[in-house]
């Protein structure tokens, strides 16, 4: 339909939409001429002519506040923001038409040329001898001259949208081209084929026997290739073994090869198991081996002679986060403006005020603002030490509190009825300085209310009021929504001549609990990567801050993080320095612009999950500047955990839309955990349905009930996480010390256990392990066991908490001012978190939770799992689960008639109850020592 469109000969303009023309990336317009067919013309800093066969790739994307077209040329790179869906959509589909329509323009008039490329595409499907991607076709056929050649190397070339008369005239050969079910058949029979030619290969290959599925991904290799694996799956294997056939297969030479990871010994760990499998020195390797950071650096010292000179800070653990405390301080020091965002932040706006009807069941929603619940009702804190009722009650309070004004909270307070009955009344607040009552009422504008009777009730506390002569005002939910809550407070205050004084800064962060200012730090440190990769503005940062759910708090935090922002980029600059993602931006621009020409025509990537826009931009340039290189990516979508390191999930689980046509292979059969545990993981982790499809199989037989729950107590609500794990770690190495004679062995002397933590605050070693006889102990967090493993793995507060898992705070919608594909599935990083925890174990993993608040995703294990999830003491003895809730115990309690009943021990929340004399089955089984 779009090549018809533009043979109608009439020119085609394209602009941003109105209101994105406002701000700077909304200023280009794009032209299609027909009579100009060669070339379109583009109007942005200026007005440039882009040649059809220079352009490389065409591509959609998701931005910040609208939609973006990149074209990829060579030389260039052009980014076309302010579009709707359709029009990005619309604008890529009559883009791509018009090439198309030169290519075949070229193709047509210069048929002299196509016998020449006739024997060339003869020459290199004839004997069989590789797989056959477009770009190797592409290859082939670039080597004959002419502009016909070229078209139909060309990599945005269509046999979809060909004339059938031109398609018809061409040589046989040319189907491979035309026709994607001919090259498709070649290289299915050519996968067959290679796997008998390469058995003995891959038998022995990397001292393991490979899969099938490890096989297949070495062979295949189309332009863009993502393998997407499973824990434990061998995806550092199969990058070796890649690399070990296109070698032995002689397809590209060594140095024609580009290996990245993530961190520098995993490139180390990569280099050293090549070199081995090429039984060459590590020194001798000629494939490059490497991080994106030291491929950066490279880049940059190759194009000007000297290295970049990086920020001293970067290098150092928690450097970024020293560096931009310093700054805060700094500002809220010399900036009286910044001071009273960053102080309103923190004291009045700690959590995000979501409404309730946004979470499914109340239950979630009373977990969400409370900071813990207790018997069932939630308890939120606020900085005067009082317990308050809402997330706005707290928000009146912790202002009240940071302006110096004396309140008290629900004071008891006596009225007459008309009838001269006594009432006793409980306003929100009460100011004893000028004797003034406060009411929060939560009602809507229209001055309904979410619950029942609530708007009556309120009416007769009015009148109660006015009858008393008491010197009353209210406040409203409605208020809070349309941001006047506190400016409302504020006046009627005012009108009563309170006096204010704003607390001290040092003041407030003495009285902050530590992890509220360290949650916005960690906030600020991922916001600063995308601002500044995305190169966002400040009226880009409000706009966004409109469609969160408090958007009070949001403008408040995109002012506030944008001021760091402009500090930390000139901290950079007076000192003439970069950090890592200016280094990665360097080098993306010199690749660009053609500053620096890469040699490699075979790029792998390494946990490719943990990718982000600034790398995915790096691999893209190097992949766009060498004609006819291809790029293949290894990962695990289930293990992307470094959102706030600026990961973003979509590169990878939207892969062909970032990279163009891919085959997308699996890696499903796990080395490490038994059957149970990687199969009540694989189905946990799919409960989000946007996360990639696998079938995970375990090398592993399952160990019936390797999964375990351990709730425990604590005196006063207090629990004791590493009293609990030293006991159930004293048990385990009794209990493995009792059967050792089945385990140990001349290779290993003790087994390996790993106790993970979600905050570093719940390492029960303090850095020093305990010592055991028949266990190695080491403790780390969920984070930093990822790509570890171990027999058994101890999990610690599985837990409902601000702290717990899911961490609530880790999910804060601030986040998606920065971030232009947020992830619609409720913690959709922190259930990924937990099956990075759940995996690392091999024979077994316990879970230490608190029994009044225990985690929502143990009742989802259960779900899962039924009943080969055990339930039992520290001391290993069995509980008996409540069969409602799955995630209580139950328990004997009496009624109000004195009868002993078994009632569930997350009463009121579930009020499951059954005789005493009631036999629990399965869910009561004999006691088991492991």
């Amino acid at each position: 339909m779009a090549l018809t469109k533009l043979l109608s000969g009439r020119s085609r303009t394209y602009r941003p939409g109105f209101f994105a023309r406002l701000f700077p990336a909304g200023k280009w317009k794009l032209t299609l001429d027909p009579k100009l067919s060669d070339h379109f013309r583009l109007a942005q800093d200026s007005e440039v002519e882009l040649s059809c066969l220079d352009i490389v790739s065409i591509s959609t994307s998701k931005a910040l506040l609208w939609h973006t077209v990149e074209i990829r040329a060579r030389g260039r790179t052009d980014t076309l923001s302010g579009l709707s869906g359709d029009a990005a959509v619309q604008l890529a589909a009559d883009l791509h038409a018009f090439i198309n329509t030169h290519l075949f323009g070229l193709i047509g008039t210069k048929k002299k040329r196509l016998l020449d490329v006739d024997d060339r595409l003869r020459e290199i499907t004839e004997d069989n001898r590789q797989y056959l991607a477009q770009a190797d076709l592409g290859r082939a056929i670039a080597s004959v001259p002419g502009a016909a050649a070229a078209a139909l190397s060309h990599p945005l070339l269509d046999p979809d949208l060909m004339p059938a008369g031109l398609k018809a005239s061409l040589p046989a050969s040319f189907a491979m081209i035309t026709d994607p079910s001919v090259r498709l058949a070649y290289n299915e029979a050519f996968v067959r084929s290679e796997l008998l030619k390469f058995q003995s290969f891959f038998d022995d290959l990397d001292r393991r026997s490979f899969s099938d599925q490890q096989r297949e991904a070495c062979i295949r290799l189309e332009d863009n290739n993502l393998l997407v694996a499973s824990a434990g799956s061998g995806k550092s294997a199969t990058m070796v073994g890649k690399v070990a056939y296109v070698l032995e297969k002689q397809l590209y030479r060594p140095d024609e090869i580009l290996l990245l990871a993530f961190n520098k010994s995993a490139a180390d760990e990569l280099k050293t198991r090549i070199a081995s499998q090429l039984q060459v020195a590590e020194n001798a390797l000629e494939c490059r081996v490497t991080t994106f950071h030291a491929l950066g650096r490279g880049i940059i010292e190759a194009v000007e002679g000297r290295p970049p000179q990086l920020a001293n800070w970067v290098d150092h653990p928690g450097g970024e986060t020293k560096v931009i405390e310093a700054i805060i301080q700094s500002l809220v020091e010399s900036d009286p403006e910044f001071a009273r965002l960053w102080s309103d932040l923190l004291v009045v706006h700690p959590k995000a005020d979501i409404p309730v009807e946004v979470f499914d069941a109340q239950v979630d929603y009373r977990r969400y603002v409370s900071d813990s619940l207790r018997k069932g009702k939630a308890t939120i804190g606020s900085l005067p030490g009082v317990i308050v009722k809402s997330l706005q009650e707290q928000k009146i309070a912790n202002w009240l509190w940071l302006h110096s004004v004396s309140f008290e909270y629900e004071r008891q307070i006596a009225v007459e009825e008309d009838d001269g009955a006594v009432r006793h009344l409980h306003p929100d607040f009460y100011y004893p300085q000028t004797d003034t009552v406060h009411e929060h009422f939560a009602l809507n504008a229209d001055g309904t209310s979410p619950f029942a009777d609530y708007a009556q009730h309120a009416e007769k506390k009015r009148q109660a009021y006015r009858r008393k002569e008491i010197d009353f005002f209210e406040t409203t939910s409605a208020q809070a929504s349309n941001e006047t809550l506190l400016s409302t407070l504020e006046s009627e205050l005012a009108q009563r001549s309170m006096p204010f004084e704003r607390k001290g800064y040092a003041e407030i962060t003495r009285a902050l609990d530590p992890v509220v200012i360290k949650h916005y730090h960690q906030l600020i440190s991922t916001c600063l990567k995308h601002i500044r990769a995305s190169r966002l503005t400040l009226e880009m940062l409000l706009e966004r801050a409109k469609t969160l759910h408090d958007k009070e708090r949001g403008k408040l935090y995109a002012r506030a993080v944008w001021i760091i922002a402009g500090e930390y980029s000139r901290k950079l600059e007076e000192t003439r320095r970069i950090d890592f993602d200016s280094m990665i931006a360097d080098a993306v621009r010199l690749v660009e612009t053609g500053r620096y020409r890469s040699p490699y025509a075979l790029i792998l990537v390494d946990e490719f999950q943990d990718i982000s826009e600034p790398r995915a931009n790096l691999i893209k340039a190097l992949k766009q500047q060498k004609a006819f290189s291809k790029v293949f990516a290894v990962g695990d979508d289930w293990q992307s955990i470094y959102r706030f390191a600026g990961s973003d999930i979509s590169i990878f689980t939207q892969f062909e839309a970032n990279f163009g046509t891919s085959w997308q292979g699996r890696l499903e059969q796990s080395y490490r955990c038994n059957q149970l545990i990687a199969e009540t993981a694989a189905k946990f982790v799919q409960r989000n349905p946007e996360q990639i499809k696998k079938s995970v199989r375990s090398t592993r037989p399952a160990i019936s009930r390797s999964i375990r729950v351990v709730p425990i107590n604590g005196e006063r609500g207090k629990l004791d996480f590493a009293m609990a794990c030293q006991r159930l770690l004293e048990r385990l190495d009794a209990a493995l010390g009792g059967i050792a004679t089945l385990w140990r062995n001349e290779s290993r002397d003790k087994l390996k256990v790993l106790v993970l933590w979600r905050y570093n605050t719940l390492d029960p070693f303090e850095g020093k392990p305990l010592s055991f006889a028949n266990i190695e102990v080491s403790g780390l967090s969920f984070h930093r066991a990822k790509g570890l493993e171990a027999d058994y793995t101890v999990l610690l507060d599985v837990s409902e908490g601000n702290y717990g898992v899911p961490s609530r705070i880790e999910d804060d919608e601030l986040l998606n001012i920065v971030i232009p594909r947020p992830e619609t599935f409720a913690y959709a990083e922190e259930r990924r978190l937990f099956y990075v925890a759940l995996t690392r174990a091999s024979r077994g993993v316990y879970m230490i939770t608190n029994r009044r608040q225990p985690s929502r995703y143990i009742r989802e294990l259960c779900e899962i799992a039924s009943d080969e999830v055990r339930f039992e003491t520290i001391d290993g003895a069995a509980l008996s689960q409540c069969p409602a809730c799955l995630v209580g115990q139950l328990v004997e309690r009496r009624n109000k008639n004195g009868a002993v009943f078994r009632g569930c021990s997350q009463f009121p929340d579930c009020k499951h109850g059954e005789p005493v004399a009631a036999d629990r089955g399965s869910r009561s089984r004999p006691r088991h020592s492991l």
